[in-house]
């Protein structure tokens, strides 16, 4: 039983750009697989998978959700992720533990910036992919020109498996499967739950005939049975094409297309029949492979129930003062009352309870196996990224990565009684949200939280206020610098003090010199047993690393630099830890001071969609900025321009472009690399 019900496990996530559709998709989802009795619209702020007050408010999706329903005997485990790029962590942790995405696109945008994003993350996990081509009732909806874009863009191949039916009025009425070779309308008045399937039209089957012909052709590169067949004039049967659609699917050599729109209920009922024949079931998806930590040996765990225990922990989230941890079980079973080992920080944990989720609702489970995406109750040391396993046959999974914040705000309590909510409200969204950093500096009495992007920190600062009931006061945005130095130099430092009944003595020489950008720090140790004892080595590189992480000029993080420990001396009985510890710190911040240093600040690149008539305007707002325009396309009636730009002159940039544009323009941007001021 239980290996048929894994065959027919779906783990899928609905990725796109901001407002292409996702969350609409997702809510028809949920309505035709009867988990909703009522659509919920995103602009009257009822959509069931944006459950938080400020998704309701903004129409957009902040936090990625999960919900599970059940289509043609298979149960289909959805994550509706974000758009904004402020909240990519949230795409990046979820397609971490997907097993295929649908990515959805707007037909009169065509591939947007975030579109991009997302695709790149699916094959950086070589995630399979469906598209689906949204908004093809709107004015200006280009089907092809959008899977044109996808095969200069993207480096697997879209292969149409639908076709837009438009009346002779240039109304969307429905699709055509190439597949099938069918019409399939939907019943308006229905809400699109009634749909037939119809023959295709006479002055029609011709061009259907040259467009299923052209899919055959194309799949034919992929499959030595359908090129045979092809070759040889047979006729290509429909199972044949199913099946070498999803082996294409599966090896991210190829991408069904299909097209609809979800806002008119059109075209959904065939994604989640596409979902089931095309994307992998967990057994599809290659084993998940770790490291012993006890031997450092690769270790892997097919997708069973009854090899040992791996899952990972990719969400925290806290609901009602409860801690709910979201997991992917790779292999193995996880049981309510149990323990399970964190392999990540080497500690018992207790599994409270089992939830299978639907967005904020819940439903209880006993237990839960191989291929399951659940919430658990119970774990408290558990956070984003760690591994659950057994703890007789250890694993340790590849960690997830995580992004740098580029922008910080300087917050304050109001009152005493706000300042104690505050620190247990940040430590809460802090484990649930591992890009948003927070510290507290004693001068300013301040606490400087830091994220993604300035909507990243409004949202923070909204929920602070709601949820947390903590009232603030709010500085401007600051840009978070980092430094680094430009010339070499080499710094002698001794320490020789006594301090209390012990004398202590470390004597260090350091060669700084600069690194390439974006080469990070490196620490080389050219010291010999014959200058300092091994012993020490351990303790004079942590001094450095712990000095780097807080730099000579500003007190920002040093980047881009080489040091080289390239002597020192030792004196029997005197010589210590902390000796060495202060004489390699205090080496280090004179270092930096003398070698010519200097502040790095966020270069981000920035991605506009404007209409051409405000082109002009807009490339002018770009130089005003200090931009510099990297690539401008035509897409006409829209222009995309990409310009890479220092974060601290985009604050406030979306009222401008707002204002130079009638409102008709839209951005996103994501960090680039640190570079100099």
């Amino acid at each position: 039983m239980a290996a048929v019900r894994l065959t027919n496990i779906r783990n899928i996530g609905i990725v796109a750009h901001i407002d292409a559709g996702k969350t609409t998709v997702t809510e028809r989802i949920l309505f035709y697989t009867g988990i909703t009795h009522k659509i919920g619209e995103v602009h009257y702020g009822e959509a069931v998978m944006d459950w938080m007050e400020q998704e309701k408010e903004r129409g957009i999706t902040i936090t990625s959700a999960v919900t599970t329903c059940m289509w043609n005997n298979n149960e289909i485990h959805i994550i509706d992720t974000p758009g904004h790029v402020d909240f990519t962590i949230e795409v990046e942790r979820s397609l971490r533990v997907l097993d295929g995405v649908v990515v959805v696109f707007d037909a009169v945008a065509g591939v947007e910036p975030q579109s991009e994003t997302v695709w790149r993350q699916a094959d950086k996990y070589h995630v399979p992919k469906i598209a689906f081509i949204n908004k093809m009732d709107r004015a200006g909806a280009d089907f092809w020109g959008t899977i044109a874009t996808m095969k200069t863009r993207f480096r697997s191949q879209p292969l149409a498996i639908q076709l837009p039916l438009f009346s002779k009025d240039g109304i969307f009425e429905g699709v055509i499967d190439l597949i099938q070779q069918k019409v399939i309308t939907w019943d308006e008045a229905s809400m699109g739950l009634i749909y037939t399937y119809e023959d295709i039209p006479d002055d029609r089957s011709e061009e259907v005939g040259q467009y299923r012909e052209e899919l055959i052709e194309s799949l034919a590169e992929f499959d030595d049975h359908i090129a045979v067949k092809y070759l040889e004039g047979e006729i290509v049967e429909t199972q044949d094409l199913l099946d070498a659609l999803k082996s294409a699917t599966l090896s991210l050599k190829a991408v069904p297309v299909m097209c609809g729109s979800a806002l008119r209920n059109k075209g959904v009922q065939p994604i989640m029949d596409a979902v089931g024949l095309f994307l992998p079931s967990p057994e599809e998806v290659p084993p998940i492979s770790g490291i012993n930590p006890d031997t450092g040996e690769k270790e892997v765990r097919a997708s069973r129930n009854k090899e040992p225990l791996a899952a990972l922990a990719f969400k925290v989230m806290m609901d009602e003062g409860r801690k709910i941890t979201y997991v992917r079980i790779y292999s193995g079973k996880m049981k309510v009352g149990e323990d399970v080992y964190n392999a990540s920080i080497q500690k018992k944990e207790r599994v409270a309870r089992l939830l299978k989720m639907h967005a904020n609702k819940r439903e209880r489970l006993n237990e839960a196996g191989s291929g399951d995406i659940i919430g658990v109750v119970g774990l408290k040391e558990t956070t984003t990224g760690d591994t659950l396993c057994d703890e007789a046959h250890p694993v340790l999974l590849e960690k997830i990565e995580f992004y740098e914040p580029v922008i910080s705000r300087a917050i304050e309590a109001k009152t005493p009684d706000d300042q104690s909510r505050l620190s247990q409200a940040l430590e809460k969204l802090s484990n649930e949200d591992p890009t948003l950093k927070t510290a507290y500096d004693e001068e300013t009495a301040q606490t400087v939280i830091s994220g993604m992007g300035e909507l990243h920190l409004e949202i923070v600062i909204d929920r602070l206020v709601r949820e947390f009931h903590t009232n603030v006061n709010v500085g401007k945005p600051r840009v978070v610098f980092r430094e680094t130095i430009e010339s070499e130099v080499t710094q002698e430092e001794v320490f020789d003090k006594k301090l209390g009944d012990k004398k202590h003595f470390g004597h260090v020489v350091l060669n700084l010199s600069p690194n390439t950008r974006g080469g990070g720090i490196e620490i080389v140790n050219e010291l010999s047993p014959l200058m300092i004892p091994e012993d020490f080595y351990a303790v004079i590189e942590q001094s450095i690393r712990d000095s780097a992480a807080s730099g000579g000029i500003a007190g920002y993080p040093v980047l881009d630099i080489i040091i080289r420990i390239v002597g020192g001396s030792y004196r029997e009985g005197e010589s210590s830890d902390l000796g060495y510890q202060i004489a390699a710190s205090t080496a280090f911040r004179k270092g930096c001071a003398h070698a010519s240093p200097l502040l790095l600040e966020p270069i981000m690149i920035v991605d506009i969609i404007t209409p051409t008539e405000f082109m002009g305007e807009v490339i002018g707002s770009i130089n005003v900025r200090k931009g510099e325009i990297m690539n401008i396309s035509q897409k006409p009636p829209v222009s995309e321009i990409k310009a890479q730009v220092p974060l601290q002159q985009m604050f406030g940039y979306s009222t401008d472009l707002r204002s130079l544009t009638q409102g008709r323009a839209t951005f996103s941007m994501h960090f680039s690399r640190y570079d100099k001021i």
